[in-house]
């Protein structure tokens, strides 16, 4: 009784120009092979979960290119939202349509935009927290630290119980200051969160109906609907009113504070590809620390006495760098990024700037 649900969602403004709104993270192959972040996801579930009981959350604009991408996955299990609500609108309505075809099962959500680098310890740490979940506790899967993270949420977690893997959380924390997260590596009692959830749609449902009413009255609302011929109506109605919160804050510190929350920590290989510079830490390199996505692309690329780049080729045109080190440099058909790689985080802000002058075009 265990689904999936893929909320894929977000333009990764961080990895722009490559990716768009229109064309987000997610859709394009960042795996080091030619599966999308997307498929790659899906594929790391298939030992857990067959393509029915996983369903995919998305956008109007993405909902084409995702059916394309995932042509095993049944049509009605791509669920699609209006317009942004941030995550726990999209997880609260697939867990309500999930608990509409089975009320007591367990359901992870997993987004569709993170590597993994050891997919079978992270399928034996999903099963570990479904357990928790079949227990009636909210589930989370935390990532061991391996380093003191500044871009990351913690969760302060307590001492495991005898034997038993899973540990309370006590707290949700935010992004700390680096002398902070250098105190939480230490500590031992801190893992970074990387919003993997786990648990039975009744236990989340009951707990967003305690914090949050009107969310949960709005999508048990469209829930009701769901496959009939008010769908559309229904979902265009209430979808618009619904509180815009991410499913951290609006359901699980509250939960925590509760005493409702435990965590599984993992340690797979987990990364978020939140940026140019993290691509090139993760993905092959060549003998000068060079990473080139999608080398097989024609003219392709030209290095000579240079390190430590990151290369996007993606206008047809030949890339060429001579004498340079530590550079992202992203070449598409309407626009080319060029930074040095510990700027990487700072490419939002370019996007940012568009937006005000009012190129929606380019981003």
């Amino acid at each position: 009784m265990l689904y999936a649900v893929i909320p894929a969602g977000g333009s990764g403004t961080r990895l722009w120009p490559l990716s768009r709104a229109g064309h987000p993270k997610f859709l394009h192959p960042l795996t080091g092979t030619p599966a999308s972040l997307l498929q790659a996801t899906v594929d790391r579930l298939a030992p857990l979960i067959t393509p029915e009981r996983t369903l995919v959350v998305t956008g109007a604009a993405h909902v084409a290119a995702v059916a394309r991408q995932l042509a095993g996955l049944p049509e009605e299990n791509i669920l699609v939202e209006p317009s942004p609500r941030d995550s726990c609108a999209a997880i609260a309505l697939a867990a309500a349509v999930i608990a509409q075809r089975e009320p007591g099962a367990v359901m992870g959500s997993f987004a569709a935009d993170h590597l993994i680098r050891d997919a079978e310890t992270w399928r034996a740490t999903v099963r570990q927290a479904v357990a928790g979940a079949e227990r009636g506790l909210l589930m989370t899967v935390g990532i061991t630290p391996t380093r003191a993270e500044t871009g990351y949420g913690y969760l302060h977690t307590g001492d495991p119980t005898s034997d038993d893997p899973l540990r309370p959380v006590l707290e949700f924390k935010e992004k700390p200051a680096a002398e902070v997260a250098e105190a939480y590596l230490r500590s031992g009692h801190h893992l970074w969160n990387a919003s993997m959830f786990v648990w039975r749609v009744d236990v989340f449902l009951a707990e967003l109906a305690r914090q949050q009413p009107a969310l949960h009255a709005g999508i048990t609302a469209i829930a009701a609907a769901w496959g009939t011929a008010e769908q559309d109506d229904v979902l265009g109605t209430v979808w618009p009113t619904l509180p815009k919160i991410s499913v951290d804050y609006a359901v699980m510190e509250g939960a925590a504070t509760a005493g409702r929350v435990a965590t599984v920590p993992g340690d797979f290989g987990w990364n978020d590809v939140g940026d140019f510079h993290t691509l090139g830490d993760v993905l092959p390199a060549d003998a000068a620390g060079n990473v080139v996505l999608g080398a097989d692309a024609k003219p392709g690329v030209l290095l000579r006495d240079s390190s430590g780049l990151v290369v996007v080729p993606q206008s047809g045109r030949l890339v060429a760098a001579l004498g340079v080190h530590d550079l992202i440099v992203v070449d598409t058909p309407d626009a080319v990024l060029v930074c040095p790689r510990d700027r990487a985080q700072d490419v939002k802000a370019l996007v940012d700037e568009l937006k005000e002058r009012g190129e929606e075009n380019l981003v």
